[in-house]
């Protein structure tokens, strides 16, 4: 897929494969008729890494790297990740806000030139019941299978969200309502979600 279909895209859908010493996930963009269409990434997340960075290639056979994402810092819990593309130069950034958090997850993204958009979960209540599940003994090393949605927006605006769908693997679908955001963040910010969620 070219540049400028690709951040053309208004819709993508990511699902994670799950091995036994990394978390992978496959970035597909949507059909007209809402199936699961072309690759358009894929991305391999080491577990337990002391500082965080996944890379997003053009398949997996991980030939071709398109962008990637690094934290800033080794095992902050507001630590900024910086994205770029495969020579190094920035295309944005995004941070988790550790004390709004606390209630809600709260992440800050930034892409130069449109400022920060701020996205949070959407629902209050399945905010508080992942908390209470990691507390439950037994339960807490079980997947929080619920589904969650996160909206993002700048200046009272949506500018895109993202569904966790309710299934064994976790899957999302991804909206873009701003068609200026790079893809290559949005994309980074999504995978985000659910790879640094418990950071």
């Amino acid at each position: 897929m070219d540049f400028q279909t690709f951040q053309a895209q208004r819709r993508l859908l990511i699902r994670q494969r799950v091995r036994l010493m990394v978390n992978q996930y496959e970035v597909h963009a949507e059909n007209p008729d809402g199936s699961e269409g072309e690759l358009i990434a894929f991305a391999q997340q080491k577990r337990l890494a002391f500082k965080e960075q996944v890379t997003f290639y053009s398949d997996d056979d991980k030939q071709h790297p398109l962008f990637g994402f690094k934290a800033r810092q080794r095992l902050d819990l507001g630590a900024t990740y910086d994205v770029t593309d495969p020579s190094g130069q920035p295309i944005g950034n995004f941070r988790k806000d550790f004390k709004a958090s606390l209630l809600a997850s709260t992440w800050h993204l930034e892409q130069p030139g449109l400022g920060v958009t701020t996205g949070s979960e959407r629902s209050k209540f399945v905010a508080i019941l992942r908390r209470v599940w990691d507390f439950i003994p037994y339960v807490d090393s079980l997947p929080f299978a619920w589904p969650y949605h996160f909206d993002f927006a700048a200046n009272g605006q949506e500018t895109f969200a993202v569904d966790k769908k309710f299934a064994l693997r976790d899957k999302y679908v991804v909206d873009i309502k701003d068609p200026r955001l790079d893809r290559r963040l949005v994309i980074a910010q999504a995978v985000a979600l659910d790879a640094l969620q418990h950071r």
